[in-house]
């Protein structure tokens, strides 16, 4: 059933809202077991430099509501190397950790494989706001990060109208629109260009006209970062067709804030899930909400195909935005 009795944490990667929150849960939950926890600072990077000192229940009291990650998180191209892999090994094995929780994404979670490549044990916990990771239905930060964009867009709203304007929205997502589709559906954005499906300015244009020609007063076109760059779309769009134009490129606020209820709770189950994972002797697993109930599942879920997009939503979107 067990054979641990010390485990780490640590978060990777891009930040996430909620990511505290799971921090919290994998300690407290780990320290109600009976284990002791112990927390890596900056990631990858701290782990390989043997930045690990153990986290009691006071360490993580106050954390649910605040973003980022006290752990904080950065980037280790050492990481990326077999000499880097097996330094961070070795520092886990100098600590007698017998088990390490990775919160991040997909490329956080190729470094919990090639560390268990090395012989570690290492479970997974989804946190990124691009809800990326195949296999599961929602990760840590996504809710959050969507809120923020349609928050940000209903003020934005107030100012296209006054003004007649047309408004170019830049949100996050490189490779995926999920963030661009759901806000995009949620706050009646006219348009929502994503990266996994081409659009055509023409058409783009003629929906814009159709839109003032029956009396409406603005435009809200949501892009994806992964489309293009938002302020020369928002220049083609002004070109083609002479409307008064404007651009806002969101940027690192959609990583941001306290995170919502329901990232806080999931970014909780999930913490909680990992330790009971490794408890009943799981390995190379990750946490992942399954049709609404958590559970573990093979963290190799990461190299297979990237999770396709809601094309049912993209389509309802494109039939409200007639």
């Amino acid at each position: 059933m067990r054979n641990v009795s010390r485990i780490a944490v640590l978060t990777s990667g891009g930040d996430a809202p909620g990511m505290n929150a799971a921090i919290r849960a994998v300690v407290r939950k780990g320290i109600f077991h009976n284990l002791r926890v112990f927390g890596v600072r900056h990631g990858y990077e701290g782990l390989i430099h043997g930045e690990i000192q153990e986290l009691r229940v006071g360490s993580v009291a106050d954390i649910v509501h605040r973003g980022g990650t006290i752990l904080r998180t950065a980037r280790s191209e050492e990481m990326m190397t077999l000499e880097g892999q097996q330094l961070a090994a070795r520092q886990l094995r100098r600590h007698d950790i017998d088990a390490l929780v990775v919160i991040g994404g997909d490329g956080s979670f190729r470094g919990a494989q090639s560390l268990a490549a090395q012989g570690i044990k290492v479970i997974g916990v989804p946190g990124t706001i691009d809800n990326d990771i195949p296999g599961i239905d929602v990760t840590i930060g996504f809710d959050t990060a969507v809120n923020t964009v349609v928050e940000a867009v209903s003020k934005i709203r107030d100012t296209a109208t006054s003004h007649e304007r047309t408004f170019v929205v830049e949100v996050m997502g490189r490779k995926c629109g999920s963030i661009a589709l759901q806000a995009g559906l949620a706050c009646g954005a006219e348009t929502i260009l994503i990266p996994e499906i081409p659009y055509q300015m023409e058409e783009i244009v003629a929906k814009i006209k159709r839109g003032y020609e029956r009396g409406k007063h603005h435009t809200i076109i949501i892009v994806s970062e992964g489309v293009g760059s938002g302020y020369q779309i928002g220049k083609d769009v002004h070109n083609s067709s002479g409307l008064d134009t404007k651009v806002t490129v969101l940027g690192h606020i959609q990583r941001g804030g306290s995170p919502t209820a329901n990232d806080a709770i999931l970014a909780a189950v999930m913490g909680g899930k990992a330790v009971e994972l490794i408890l009943a002797g799981a390995n190379e697993q990750m946490t992942a909400c399954v049709n609404q109930k958590i559970e573990g599942v093979p963290l190799e879920l990461i190299n297979g195909p990237k999770r396709g997009l809601d094309m049912e939503l993209y389509k309802l979107a494109e039939e409200l935005s007639i």
